[in-house]
């Protein structure tokens, strides 16, 4: 006898293969980014850890408010201000990680809490989260005439993420949203014990 799988148990498996894979794929070092428009697009979404993020960011905007990705803007500006000064934090490659866990437990509280979540302290630690993102961006970011235009690449390849993400699960039942914000919660935690791990060698 066939046993058929529902289209979201699918989904989901398939997401938490690739996601896997991708976590298993060796620790891509912050660096000192390259080139222009395009190389910003590229930059955030290629990090596996700046890309859960931006999906999480989306997820919380479709269960919470939108107001959220204007949280999520200011706290980019902000991050990347501070990282284009040099600006750092002890620990900051794990923050970035916990920061997607972060992000992703405030949408299970969310979802599971009967109350009207206070979106304040909702947009705070979303823009929190970004910041530090931001901040290693910034880090990142050229310091040559192409710096305006891989800034430009990078928040429209963020904003494309995010909002997309946010208008995806705004359209699927919310059990969508609880499971993906479940494998962000896993991969933030597999991401931030990464370093941890190869520290251990």
């Amino acid at each position: 006898m066939t046993q058929s799988f529902p289209a979201r148990t699918l989904a989901l498996c398939g997401g938490a293969a690739a996601l896997a894979l991708l976590l298993d794929q060796p620790a891509q070092a912050h660096g000192i980014a390259q080139g222009g428009i395009v190389s910003g697009f590229l930059h955030p979404i290629g990090g596996v850890d700046h890309l859960l993020l931006l999906i999480g960011v989306g997820a919380a905007a479709s269960c919470i408010s939108s107001q959220l990705l204007l949280w999520a803007v200011a706290g980019a500006i902000g991050g990347g201000l501070f990282g284009a000064v040099g600006g750092t934090l002890p620990g900051q490659e794990l923050l970035a990680a916990l920061a997607v866990t972060a992000v992703a437990v405030l949408v299970l509280g969310c979802l599971r809490s009967r109350r009207s979540p206070r979106l304040g302290a909702c947009g705070g630690l979303v823009a929190g989260a970004v910041a530090v993102h931001a901040m290693l961006h910034g880090l990142e970011a050229p310091s040559d005439g192409s710096a305006a235009l891989w800034w430009l690449g990078a928040f429209a390849g963020s904003l494309l993420v995010s909002g997309g993400s946010a208008l995806v699960l705004r359209r699927l039942p919310l059990a969508w949203t609880r499971s993906v914000a479940l494998l962000l919660a896993c991969g933030g935690g597999v991401a931030a014990l990464g370093p941890l791990g190869l520290l251990a060698r």
